[in-house]
Protein backbone atom coordinates (compact mmCIF):
# COMPACT_ATOMS: atom_id res chain seq x y z
CA UNK A 1 0.00 0.00 0.00
CA UNK A 2 1.10 3.27 -0.67
CA UNK A 3 0.47 6.59 1.23
CA UNK A 4 2.17 9.83 2.09
CA UNK A 5 2.02 9.34 6.45
CA UNK A 6 1.89 5.97 8.20
CA UNK A 7 0.48 7.10 11.78
CA UNK A 8 1.25 4.24 13.94
CA UNK A 9 -0.59 4.35 17.32
CA UNK A 10 -4.26 4.88 17.32
CA UNK A 11 -4.42 7.12 20.69
CA UNK A 12 -5.43 10.21 20.79
CA UNK A 13 -2.16 11.54 19.89
CA UNK A 14 -2.50 9.46 16.43
CA UNK A 15 -5.44 9.75 15.91
CA UNK A 16 -5.89 13.72 16.37
CA UNK A 17 -2.73 14.06 14.18
CA UNK A 18 -4.40 11.32 10.74
CA UNK A 19 -7.58 14.10 11.43
CA UNK A 20 -5.21 17.04 11.11
CA UNK A 21 -3.07 15.24 8.05
CA UNK A 22 -6.59 14.38 6.34
CA UNK A 23 -7.89 17.88 6.89
CA UNK A 24 -4.63 19.32 4.86
CA UNK A 25 -5.53 16.67 1.92
CA UNK A 26 -2.61 13.92 3.08
CA UNK A 27 -3.13 10.44 2.58
CA UNK A 28 -2.63 9.03 5.95
CA UNK A 29 -3.16 5.15 7.25
CA UNK A 30 -2.79 4.55 11.11
CA UNK A 31 -1.84 1.35 12.09
CA UNK A 32 -2.91 0.15 15.45
CA UNK A 33 -1.90 -3.40 17.34
CA UNK A 34 -4.87 -3.42 19.40
CA UNK A 35 -7.63 -5.30 17.75
CA UNK A 36 -9.94 -3.12 19.50
CA UNK A 37 -10.22 -0.34 21.71
CA UNK A 38 -9.47 -0.80 25.39
CA UNK A 39 -12.85 -0.02 27.31
CA UNK A 40 -10.58 1.72 30.14
CA UNK A 41 -9.77 5.30 29.78
CA UNK A 42 -6.11 6.04 31.13
CA UNK A 43 -7.09 9.85 31.02
CA UNK A 44 -10.33 11.71 32.14
CA UNK A 45 -10.11 14.89 31.26
CA UNK A 46 -9.20 17.88 28.73
CA UNK A 47 -7.32 20.43 30.43
CA UNK A 48 -8.14 23.91 29.20
CA UNK A 49 -5.62 24.75 26.61
CA UNK A 50 -6.76 21.04 25.01
CA UNK A 51 -10.13 22.54 24.73
CA UNK A 52 -8.85 25.49 23.03
CA UNK A 53 -7.01 23.73 20.27
CA UNK A 54 -10.40 21.08 19.22
CA UNK A 55 -12.08 24.16 18.96
CA UNK A 56 -9.73 25.41 16.23
CA UNK A 57 -11.14 22.89 14.70
CA UNK A 58 -14.58 22.94 15.44
CA UNK A 59 -14.23 19.27 17.52
CA UNK A 60 -14.70 20.58 20.70
CA UNK A 61 -18.73 21.06 20.55
CA UNK A 62 -19.70 17.51 19.81
CA UNK A 63 -17.68 16.08 21.62
CA UNK A 64 -18.92 17.85 25.30
CA UNK A 65 -22.14 16.23 24.14
CA UNK A 66 -19.70 13.23 25.12
CA UNK A 67 -18.86 14.42 27.95
CA UNK A 68 -19.26 13.86 32.02
CA UNK A 69 -19.41 17.32 33.07
CA UNK A 70 -18.31 20.70 32.36
CA UNK A 71 -17.14 23.80 33.80
CA UNK A 72 -17.80 22.69 37.68
CA UNK A 73 -14.45 22.74 39.38
CA UNK A 74 -10.73 24.45 38.35
CA UNK A 75 -7.96 22.15 38.07
CA UNK A 76 -5.54 20.68 40.30
CA UNK A 77 -1.77 20.85 41.42
CA UNK A 78 -0.47 17.75 43.11
CA UNK A 79 -3.87 17.53 44.73
CA UNK A 80 -3.43 20.30 46.95
CA UNK A 81 -7.24 21.63 47.81
CA UNK A 82 -6.88 24.98 46.08
CA UNK A 83 -8.83 25.21 42.58
CA UNK A 84 -6.32 26.23 39.88
CA UNK A 85 -8.31 29.37 38.13
CA UNK A 86 -7.54 29.95 34.42
CA UNK A 87 -9.89 32.87 33.99
CA UNK A 88 -7.20 35.15 34.02
CA UNK A 89 -5.84 33.37 30.91
CA UNK A 90 -8.83 35.10 29.02
CA UNK A 91 -9.93 31.83 27.58
CA UNK A 92 -13.58 30.88 27.09
CA UNK A 93 -12.59 27.20 28.40
CA UNK A 94 -10.86 28.09 32.32
CA UNK A 95 -12.36 24.71 33.47
CA UNK A 96 -10.87 21.05 32.75
CA UNK A 97 -13.80 19.34 30.85
CA UNK A 98 -13.97 15.38 32.45
CA UNK A 99 -13.91 13.45 28.95
CA UNK A 100 -12.89 9.48 29.37
CA UNK A 101 -10.36 9.26 26.99
CA UNK A 102 -11.90 6.06 25.05
CA UNK A 103 -14.78 8.75 24.07
CA UNK A 104 -12.34 10.86 23.10
CA UNK A 105 -10.46 8.19 20.80
CA UNK A 106 -14.06 6.95 19.78
CA UNK A 107 -14.93 10.24 17.90
CA UNK A 108 -11.68 11.02 16.34
CA UNK A 109 -11.57 7.68 15.18
CA UNK A 110 -15.13 7.83 13.22
CA UNK A 111 -14.13 10.72 11.62
CA UNK A 112 -11.00 9.51 10.37
CA UNK A 113 -13.37 6.35 8.82
CA UNK A 114 -16.27 8.45 8.03
CA UNK A 115 -13.44 10.21 5.82
CA UNK A 116 -12.23 6.92 4.19
CA UNK A 117 -9.14 6.81 6.13
CA UNK A 118 -7.64 3.57 6.97
CA UNK A 119 -7.69 2.97 10.76
CA UNK A 120 -5.65 -0.79 10.13
CA UNK A 121 -6.29 -2.78 13.70
CA UNK A 122 -4.80 -5.63 14.88
CA UNK A 123 -1.45 -4.74 12.80
CA UNK A 124 1.26 -5.03 14.68
CA UNK A 125 4.77 -3.29 13.40
CA UNK A 126 7.62 -5.35 13.37
CA UNK A 127 10.37 -3.89 11.13
CA UNK A 128 10.89 -0.77 9.74
CA UNK A 129 13.09 0.49 6.66
CA UNK A 130 13.59 4.14 5.92
CA UNK A 131 15.77 5.90 3.17
CA UNK A 132 16.25 9.31 1.40
CA UNK A 133 12.81 8.44 -0.21
CA UNK A 134 11.01 7.42 2.57
CA UNK A 135 9.94 4.75 4.76
CA UNK A 136 8.82 1.15 4.65
CA UNK A 137 6.73 -0.63 7.21
CA UNK A 138 6.08 -4.56 5.83
CA UNK A 139 3.75 -3.95 2.34
CA UNK A 140 3.20 -0.41 3.53
CA UNK A 141 5.40 2.78 2.04
CA UNK A 142 5.43 6.33 3.01
CA UNK A 143 7.06 9.72 2.76
CA UNK A 144 7.21 10.02 6.40
CA UNK A 145 5.99 7.94 9.67
CA UNK A 146 5.05 9.23 12.92
CA UNK A 147 5.13 7.10 16.08
CA UNK A 148 2.43 7.88 18.29
CA UNK A 149 2.47 4.13 19.86
CA UNK A 150 2.78 5.11 23.32
CA UNK A 151 5.49 4.81 26.30
CA UNK A 152 6.43 1.04 25.22
CA UNK A 153 6.69 2.40 21.26
CA UNK A 154 7.86 -0.71 19.10
CA UNK A 155 8.84 2.15 16.14
CA UNK A 156 11.32 3.25 19.14
CA UNK A 157 13.08 -0.04 19.87
CA UNK A 158 12.86 -1.53 16.08
CA UNK A 159 15.12 2.14 15.10
CA UNK A 160 17.51 1.84 18.45
CA UNK A 161 16.17 5.25 19.52
CA UNK A 162 17.20 5.79 23.42
CA UNK A 163 14.90 6.55 25.69
CA UNK A 164 16.77 8.23 28.36
CA UNK A 165 14.98 9.32 31.93
CA UNK A 166 14.52 7.44 35.43
CA UNK A 167 12.57 4.41 35.80
CA UNK A 168 9.78 4.21 38.02
CA UNK A 169 9.99 4.16 41.79
CA UNK A 170 6.31 2.96 42.63
CA UNK A 171 3.98 1.14 41.11
CA UNK A 172 0.26 1.98 41.30
CA UNK A 173 -3.17 0.89 40.32
CA UNK A 174 -5.93 2.56 38.36
CA UNK A 175 -9.47 0.71 38.15
CA UNK A 176 -13.00 1.01 36.74
CA UNK A 177 -15.21 -0.96 39.10
CA UNK A 178 -18.70 -0.94 40.99
CA UNK A 179 -19.21 -0.93 44.26
CA UNK A 180 -21.03 -3.47 46.59
CA UNK A 181 -21.19 -1.37 49.65
CA UNK A 182 -20.15 1.99 50.46
CA UNK A 183 -19.09 3.70 53.48
CA UNK A 184 -20.16 8.12 53.92
CA UNK A 185 -16.17 8.16 53.03
CA UNK A 186 -17.00 7.59 49.73
CA UNK A 187 -17.89 10.88 47.78
CA UNK A 188 -20.22 9.91 45.15
CA UNK A 189 -20.76 13.53 43.35
CA UNK A 190 -19.02 15.82 41.56
CA UNK A 191 -16.27 17.59 43.76
CA UNK A 192 -12.53 19.46 43.39
CA UNK A 193 -10.08 16.33 43.04
CA UNK A 194 -8.27 17.32 45.87
CA UNK A 195 -11.81 15.95 47.73
CA UNK A 196 -11.48 12.70 46.46
CA UNK A 197 -7.85 12.10 47.68
CA UNK A 198 -7.47 9.66 51.26
CA UNK A 199 -4.46 8.34 53.03
CA UNK A 200 -4.73 5.44 55.40
CA UNK A 201 -2.73 2.14 56.23
CA UNK A 202 -0.03 3.20 53.80
CA UNK A 203 -2.09 3.88 51.11
CA UNK A 204 -3.13 6.26 48.90
CA UNK A 205 -6.61 6.12 47.37
CA UNK A 206 -8.21 8.18 44.71
CA UNK A 207 -11.99 6.81 44.41
CA UNK A 208 -14.45 9.29 42.49
CA UNK A 209 -17.81 8.37 40.33
CA UNK A 210 -18.07 8.11 36.98
CA UNK A 211 -21.28 7.28 35.94
CA UNK A 212 -24.20 4.84 35.53
CA UNK A 213 -22.80 3.64 39.23
CA UNK A 214 -19.65 3.41 37.38
CA UNK A 215 -16.42 4.35 39.96
CA UNK A 216 -12.33 5.02 39.11
CA UNK A 217 -10.01 4.26 41.69
CA UNK A 218 -6.55 5.11 42.05
CA UNK A 219 -4.27 3.57 44.92
CA UNK A 220 -0.90 2.73 45.74
CA UNK A 221 0.78 1.26 48.82
CA UNK A 222 3.86 2.07 50.64
CA UNK A 223 6.58 -0.52 51.82
CA UNK A 224 5.46 -3.66 49.32
CA UNK A 225 7.26 -4.64 46.37
CA UNK A 226 5.90 -3.12 42.92
CA UNK A 227 4.54 -5.89 40.96
CA UNK A 228 5.46 -6.10 37.01
CA UNK A 229 3.39 -3.62 34.66
CA UNK A 230 1.91 -6.60 33.10
CA UNK A 231 0.88 -8.75 36.55
CA UNK A 232 -2.95 -8.29 36.09
CA UNK A 233 -4.59 -6.45 38.72
CA UNK A 234 -6.71 -9.13 40.75
CA UNK A 235 -9.77 -8.25 42.42
CA UNK A 236 -8.70 -9.18 45.98
CA UNK A 237 -5.87 -6.35 46.00
CA UNK A 238 -8.59 -3.78 44.68
CA UNK A 239 -10.66 -4.88 47.12
CA UNK A 240 -7.74 -4.10 49.94
CA UNK A 241 -7.18 -0.96 49.27
CA UNK A 242 -11.09 -0.13 49.09
CA UNK A 243 -11.54 -1.37 52.47
CA UNK A 244 -8.36 0.00 54.33
CA UNK A 245 -8.77 3.69 52.54
CA UNK A 246 -12.79 3.49 53.25
CA UNK A 247 -13.49 1.43 55.96
CA UNK A 248 -14.58 -2.46 55.86
CA UNK A 249 -17.87 -1.62 54.93
CA UNK A 250 -16.78 -0.11 51.50
CA UNK A 251 -16.41 -3.94 49.25
CA UNK A 252 -15.85 -4.58 45.35
CA UNK A 253 -18.61 -5.04 42.88
CA UNK A 254 -17.46 -5.53 39.74
CA UNK A 255 -13.82 -4.89 38.27
CA UNK A 256 -14.33 -3.76 35.15
CA UNK A 257 -10.67 -3.01 34.11
CA UNK A 258 -7.54 -2.51 35.84
CA UNK A 259 -3.98 -2.08 34.81
CA UNK A 260 -0.75 -0.46 36.77
CA UNK A 261 1.41 2.35 35.87
CA UNK A 262 4.53 3.88 37.13
CA UNK A 263 6.16 7.25 37.52
CA UNK A 264 8.88 6.54 35.29
CA UNK A 265 10.13 9.65 33.76
CA UNK A 266 11.75 9.54 29.88
CA UNK A 267 12.17 11.14 26.95
CA UNK A 268 13.41 10.84 23.66
CA UNK A 269 16.14 13.67 22.55
CA UNK A 270 15.40 14.17 19.26
CA UNK A 271 11.41 13.93 18.32
CA UNK A 272 12.75 13.71 14.71
CA UNK A 273 15.29 10.48 13.22
CA UNK A 274 15.21 11.07 9.20
CA UNK A 275 12.05 10.49 8.06
CA UNK A 276 10.32 9.08 11.52
CA UNK A 277 9.24 11.47 14.33
CA UNK A 278 7.94 10.89 17.42
CA UNK A 279 4.94 12.14 19.45
CA UNK A 280 2.60 12.02 22.80
CA UNK A 281 4.18 8.56 25.01
CA UNK A 282 6.32 7.24 22.03
CA UNK A 283 8.28 10.88 22.26
CA UNK A 284 7.87 11.36 26.51
CA UNK A 285 6.27 9.81 29.24
CA UNK A 286 5.83 10.85 33.28
CA UNK A 287 3.28 10.06 35.67
CA UNK A 288 0.10 10.42 34.85
CA UNK A 289 -1.44 13.28 36.84
CA UNK A 290 -3.91 16.03 36.03
CA UNK A 291 -4.46 15.14 32.65
CA UNK A 292 -0.71 15.94 31.14
CA UNK A 293 -0.75 13.30 29.08
CA UNK A 294 -3.78 14.18 26.70
CA UNK A 295 -2.75 18.00 26.50
CA UNK A 296 1.08 17.15 25.80
CA UNK A 297 -0.59 14.29 23.10
CA UNK A 298 -3.04 16.31 21.63
CA UNK A 299 -0.64 19.71 21.03
CA UNK A 300 2.25 17.34 19.98
CA UNK A 301 -0.59 16.58 16.59
CA UNK A 302 -1.53 19.92 16.47
CA UNK A 303 1.90 21.33 16.20
CA UNK A 304 3.55 18.82 13.67
CA UNK A 305 0.39 18.41 11.32
CA UNK A 306 0.27 21.60 9.26
CA UNK A 307 4.46 21.15 9.26
CA UNK A 308 4.34 17.80 7.94
CA UNK A 309 1.59 18.47 5.44
CA UNK A 310 3.81 21.19 4.28
CA UNK A 311 6.51 18.91 3.51
CA UNK A 312 4.57 16.37 2.17
CA UNK A 313 2.94 19.11 -0.44
CA UNK A 314 6.59 20.44 -0.88
CA UNK A 315 5.90 24.09 0.41
CA UNK A 316 7.41 23.83 4.06
CA UNK A 317 10.39 26.39 4.09
CA UNK A 318 13.79 25.59 5.19
CA UNK A 319 13.59 24.48 8.88
CA UNK A 320 9.97 24.20 9.24
CA UNK A 321 9.86 20.19 9.90
CA UNK A 322 12.04 20.33 12.35
CA UNK A 323 11.04 23.48 14.42
CA UNK A 324 8.64 20.77 15.59
CA UNK A 325 10.80 19.42 17.63
CA UNK A 326 12.65 22.72 18.75
CA UNK A 327 9.34 23.94 20.08
CA UNK A 328 7.54 20.90 21.40
CA UNK A 329 11.08 19.38 23.43
CA UNK A 330 11.39 21.67 25.92
CA UNK A 331 7.24 21.99 26.37
CA UNK A 332 7.37 18.40 27.51
CA UNK A 333 10.76 18.51 29.29
CA UNK A 334 8.97 20.92 31.57
CA UNK A 335 5.83 18.81 32.08
CA UNK A 336 8.13 15.86 32.84
CA UNK A 337 9.52 18.77 35.76
CA UNK A 338 6.16 19.45 37.20
CA UNK A 339 4.93 15.87 37.14
CA UNK A 340 8.30 14.94 39.19
CA UNK A 341 7.64 18.03 41.68
CA UNK A 342 3.85 16.58 42.26
CA UNK A 343 4.79 12.78 42.64
CA UNK A 344 6.67 14.14 45.62
CA UNK A 345 4.12 16.07 46.83
CA UNK A 346 1.36 13.17 46.43
CA UNK A 347 3.86 10.84 48.37
CA UNK A 348 1.15 8.94 50.84
CA UNK A 349 4.42 9.01 52.98
CA UNK A 350 3.17 11.21 55.76
CA UNK A 351 5.61 12.69 57.76
CA UNK A 352 6.36 16.57 58.78
CA UNK A 353 8.61 17.12 56.39
CA UNK A 354 6.32 16.51 53.34
CA UNK A 355 3.33 18.22 55.42
CA UNK A 356 5.48 21.26 55.38
CA UNK A 357 6.03 21.16 51.78
CA UNK A 358 2.14 20.70 51.29
CA UNK A 359 1.36 23.63 53.46
CA UNK A 360 3.82 25.85 51.90
CA UNK A 361 2.12 25.25 48.42
CA UNK A 362 -1.13 25.13 49.54
CA UNK A 363 -0.87 28.85 50.94
CA UNK A 364 1.44 30.01 47.47
CA UNK A 365 -1.61 28.40 45.66
CA UNK A 366 -3.99 30.74 47.39
CA UNK A 367 -1.87 33.94 46.40
CA UNK A 368 -3.22 35.01 42.90
CA UNK A 369 -0.32 35.35 41.39
CA UNK A 370 1.01 31.97 42.03
CA UNK A 371 -2.08 30.75 40.84
CA UNK A 372 -2.11 32.26 37.78
CA UNK A 373 1.71 30.74 37.29
CA UNK A 374 0.49 27.08 37.92
CA UNK A 375 -2.92 27.22 36.12
CA UNK A 376 -1.13 28.12 33.09
CA UNK A 377 1.35 25.66 33.66
CA UNK A 378 -0.91 22.71 34.32
CA UNK A 379 -3.68 23.82 31.47
CA UNK A 380 -1.14 24.72 28.88
CA UNK A 381 -2.72 28.38 28.39
CA UNK A 382 0.83 29.79 28.78
CA UNK A 383 3.24 27.70 26.39
CA UNK A 384 5.13 30.44 24.07
CA UNK A 385 7.18 29.33 21.65
CA UNK A 386 10.75 30.90 21.24
CA UNK A 387 10.56 33.59 18.31
CA UNK A 388 6.60 33.13 17.82
CA UNK A 389 3.96 35.43 19.70
CA UNK A 390 1.68 34.24 22.20
CA UNK A 391 -2.24 31.82 21.63
CA UNK A 392 -4.60 34.12 20.08
CA UNK A 393 -6.89 35.11 22.54
CA UNK A 394 -10.62 33.60 20.95
CA UNK A 395 -12.19 36.91 20.36
CA UNK A 396 -15.59 37.96 19.02
CA UNK A 397 -15.30 39.10 15.84
CA UNK A 398 -17.84 40.70 12.78
CA UNK A 399 -17.00 39.92 9.79
CA UNK A 400 -18.53 41.18 6.51
CA UNK A 401 -20.04 37.43 6.66
CA UNK A 402 -21.44 38.38 9.70
CA UNK A 403 -20.29 37.30 13.75
CA UNK A 404 -17.94 34.72 14.27
CA UNK A 405 -15.09 33.93 16.56
CA UNK A 406 -11.31 33.59 15.59
CA UNK A 407 -11.31 29.41 16.39
CA UNK A 408 -14.14 29.41 14.01
CA UNK A 409 -11.94 31.00 11.45
CA UNK A 410 -8.99 28.48 11.83
CA UNK A 411 -11.37 25.48 11.32
CA UNK A 412 -9.97 24.87 7.91
CA UNK A 413 -6.43 24.20 9.28
CA UNK A 414 -4.52 26.93 7.33
CA UNK A 415 -2.89 29.73 8.49
CA UNK A 416 -4.76 33.32 9.08
CA UNK A 417 -4.01 36.89 8.56
CA UNK A 418 -6.79 38.24 10.41
CA UNK A 419 -7.17 42.40 9.78
CA UNK A 420 -8.53 44.53 12.32
CA UNK A 421 -7.67 47.42 10.72
CA UNK A 422 -8.49 49.36 7.70
CA UNK A 423 -4.83 49.00 6.23
CA UNK A 424 -5.03 46.78 3.03
CA UNK A 425 -2.17 43.73 2.94
CA UNK A 426 -2.06 41.44 -0.05
CA UNK A 427 -1.31 37.87 0.77
CA UNK A 428 -0.58 37.31 -3.07
CA UNK A 429 1.65 33.57 -3.21
CA UNK A 430 0.22 32.13 -0.15
CA UNK A 431 -3.37 32.34 -1.26
CA UNK A 432 -3.18 28.03 -1.24
CA UNK A 433 -2.33 28.34 3.09
CA UNK A 434 -3.34 31.37 4.25
CA UNK A 435 -6.86 32.49 4.60
CA UNK A 436 -7.69 36.21 5.20
CA UNK A 437 -10.02 37.72 6.71
CA UNK A 438 -11.34 41.45 7.32
CA UNK A 439 -13.15 41.58 10.99
CA UNK A 440 -13.74 43.94 13.64
CA UNK A 441 -13.09 43.40 17.34
CA UNK A 442 -13.49 45.12 20.75
CA UNK A 443 -9.67 44.65 21.51
CA UNK A 444 -6.11 45.95 21.27
CA UNK A 445 -4.84 43.38 18.81
CA UNK A 446 -3.81 45.05 15.23
CA UNK A 447 -3.89 43.01 12.05
CA UNK A 448 -2.35 39.35 13.24
CA UNK A 449 -1.26 36.32 11.02
CA UNK A 450 -1.59 33.23 12.97
CA UNK A 451 -0.46 29.87 12.56
CA UNK A 452 -2.68 26.91 12.06
CA UNK A 453 -2.03 25.65 15.88
CA UNK A 454 -3.18 29.11 17.34
CA UNK A 455 0.01 30.57 17.83
CA UNK A 456 0.75 34.31 16.64
CA UNK A 457 3.22 34.63 13.87
CA UNK A 458 3.11 38.27 12.94
CA UNK A 459 1.56 41.34 14.70
CA UNK A 460 1.24 44.70 12.68
CA UNK A 461 3.30 46.06 15.75
CA UNK A 462 6.04 43.71 14.27
CA UNK A 463 9.67 45.22 13.59
CA UNK A 464 9.90 42.71 10.30
CA UNK A 465 7.74 42.83 6.96
CA UNK A 466 4.37 40.68 6.40
CA UNK A 467 5.84 39.00 3.55
CA UNK A 468 8.95 37.89 5.78
CA UNK A 469 6.93 36.11 8.34
CA UNK A 470 4.55 34.58 5.59
CA UNK A 471 7.68 33.60 3.95
CA UNK A 472 9.16 31.95 7.03
CA UNK A 473 6.12 30.07 8.16
CA UNK A 474 4.37 29.33 4.62
CA UNK A 475 6.97 29.16 2.03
Amino acid sequence: MQTEVIVVGAGPTGLMLANELTLAGVPVVVLEKQRTRSAQSWAGGLQPRTAEVLDLRGLLDPLLDRALHRGQFGGHFAGLPVELDCRSWQTRHPYPVSLPQARLEAFLEQRLVDRGVPVLRGYEVSAIEQDAGGVTVGDMHGSYLVACDGGHSAVRKLLGVPFPGTAGTMSSVVADLTLASRSEAVSNSSEHFSRYIKHAAGFLGILHPLEGGLYRLIFGKLGSAAPDRETPVTAAEVDEALQAVYGPETRLGELREASRFSDATRQVERYREGRVLFAGDAAHIHLPIGGQGVNLGIQDAVNLGWKLAAAVRGWAPGGLLDSYHTERHPVAARVLRTTRAQSVIMNPRQDEDLAAVRDMFTDLLRLPESNHFISGLMSGLDIQYSGVGPRMIDLDLTTPDGPTRVSCLLHSGRGLLLSLDDTPRSIDGWADRVDHVTAKADTEFDTVLIRPDGYIAWSAADDQPLETALTRWFG
